[in-house]
């Protein structure tokens, strides 16, 4: 045994580096994700006497409590088309985004017996998390299309965009999952600061405000409209092309609410960058995260 520079601890070397994030055997990887995700989506549930029903009870008593609030007392909607399944639509992506990311903070820390004592890919930790998100969210969507029924929105070609619009939101949501979930491993400060950036983007999102709100508004920051600074939010982002593409055609779309293409890159290029961030910071500590534990 060697001694430091000083003589007071030992060096014990190298730490020994576990599995890596990723494994060579794709077909293992993919069902053991689905795998954790499905026995997590029914243990939720169990010994519940309405089950799966709550999944559903849960946006629909949020949304009920912002469409009183909010058409009512507030009025936030003015005058925009379908504004009850805008506002649930917005609820039931936004919460699906936070129970992914929310989710996954504590989610290796959670698993810290399988960690220590059973090889296996780690990236599968907050991916079986986004994946039991997505059950969710394919429960609540059933509300949202009763209530696209019940406003008299019919069905249109845009409503191809659906799956490229999720698959987005799921890409943006397990960037940040692999962050997180990395980061709080050694800074624990990482569960309330998200928790405050989650609530701040709920509010920063055109859900009980539409994007049309912003925009009446004057003045903005370096003289960048209030609507646009909106728009460079990534959630924003989906959730009013969601608006335009699903309930209303007449809605502005993502592209036009940020004042173009060229400038709708910068958000899309931030999903891009946080998913390659968040992927690459799990790569690196996913071998070690054993010993941080």
């Amino acid at each position: 045994m060697t001694f430091d520079v000083e003589g007071i601890a030992p060096s014990l070397g190298q730490p020994i580096r576990g599995p890596r994030a990723l494994t060579d055997d794709w077909r293992r990887f993919w069902n053991l994700t689905f795998t954790i995700a499905r026995n997590e989506f029914k243990l939720k549930f169990f010994g519940s006497a309405l089950g799966y029903l709550w999944q559903l009870m849960r946006p629909l008593m949020l949304f009920g409590v912002l469409y009183v609030v909010f058409t009512q007392v507030v009025k936030t909607g003015g005058t925009a088309r379908y504004f009850p399944v805008v506002l649930l639509s917005g609820v039931v992506l936004y919460g699906f985004f936070t129970e992914a990311t929310t989710g996954s903070v504590t989610s290796v820390l959670g698993r810290e017996n399988l960690v220590r004592k059973i090889e296996f890919p780690r990236l599968v930790i907050p991916l079986s998390v986004v994946f039991t998100a997505l059950f969710n969210l394919a429960l609540n969507l059933i509300a949202v299309g009763v209530f696209l029924v019940i406003q008299g929105v019919h069905p249109q070609w845009r409503w191809v965009e659906i799956p490229l619009l999720l698959l987005v939101l799921a890409i943006l949501a397990t960037g940040i999952a692999m962050l997180l979930s990395s980061l709080f491993v050694r800074f624990r400060d990482i569960q309330p600061i998200w928790d405050v950036i989650a609530q701040v983007l709920f509010y920063a999102s055109p859900i009980i405000i539409p994007i049309e709100r912003f925009a009446q508004r004057p003045g903005g920051i370096l003289g960048i409209p209030w609507a646009h600074l909106a728009m460079l939010n990534p959630l924003a982002v989906v959730l009013e092309q969601w608006r335009h593409a699903v309930i209303d055609p007449h809605a502005p779309s993502a592209a036009q609410a940020i004042g173009g293409w060229p400038e709708l890159m910068i958000p899309l290029g931030l999903i891009v960058v946080l998913f390659a961030l968040g992927f690459w910071v799990f790569n690196r500590s996913a071998p070690l995260i054993a010993e941080r534990l």
